[in-house]
């Protein structure tokens, strides 16, 4: 999960510029995305959920890395998430694969928790930007956001074919240089749509949604009352989880 000083960092002018794009993305993929359940994993703080309009919407994070005080979110182990196999309508994660030391494992149990068609969307920085590029001198920082590791677009794409998912959409963006001040990277607003239009490979970070296939499946959905049942049956079982983890 994201490494201690994460949540900082986000309040950095560096980090408000990727929050802003990322939210905004997230906005655009995931209001017309529909089921029951839906799952933010990683980065509590930030609700990349509240421009979706499924009934049951709730955030889980690592106990390495709780939330802000005052906030009561599902705090559990990320490689074996407490939820009922084929339960999960979508699963968004933000940035919660690069600094996790077994990222295919979390990706796994993303697959395992999803309904067939269901759609999960992460967010990462691209390793082949200008952020990269610093990050590439500064392998020895433990501070964020170069610390970790930066997984490519190309390679995400194939951990999802290897686990069956098949990339529905995608972006780029935050294509200013990795600049401190909020003033630089003002000055600099004149590279986003450069950079969407002449190198869209280049952005900072990137955005990617993929829904889960079963190919040779005849896909049967339940009766409305019976998903119904099932999904307020895992919000129970969240909450549960959460008082236990409270204990």
């Amino acid at each position: 999960m994201p490494i201690e000083g994460f949540r900082d960092w986000l309040d950095t002018p560096q980090g408000q510029y990727v929050l802003h794009w990322e939210q905004q993305k997230h906005d655009q993929l995931l209001a017309d995305v529909f089921g029951f359940n839906a799952v933010q994993i990683g980065l509590l703080e930030v609700d990349y959920l509240h421009a979706n309009r499924m009934p049951f919407r709730f955030r889980c994070g690592s106990p390495d890395y709780p939330p802000a005080p005052g906030r009561e979110e599902l705090l559990a182990d990320l490689h074996h998430l407490p939820f009922a196999a084929n339960s999960v309508d979508l699963v968004v994660l933000p940035h919660a694969l690069e600094f996790d030391p077994n990222p295919h494992q979390i990706l796994r149990e993303v697959e395992r928790i999803l309904v067939p068609e269901g759609q999960v969307v992460i967010t990462g920085f691209n390793p082949f930007s200008l952020w990269g590029i610093k990050r590439a001198f500064k392998r020895r920082s433990q501070q964020p956001p170069w610390a970790g590791r930066y997984i490519s677009v190309p390679r995400l794409k194939d951990w999802f074919a290897l686990l069956g998912f098949e990339t529905r959409a995608g972006a780029f963006g935050c294509y200013a240089p990795p600049l401190e001040q909020g003033k630089w990277l003002r000055r600099y607003r004149f590279m986003e749509p450069a950079g969407d239009r002449w190198w869209p490979y280049a952005g900072a970070v990137y955005i990617m949604q993929a829904i889960k296939r079963q190919h040779g499946m005849r896909l049967i959905t339940p009766l409305w009352s019976d998903r119904m049942a099932r999904a307020k049956a895992l919000v129970g079982v969240a909450r549960k989880n959460q008082t236990l983890s409270n204990d």
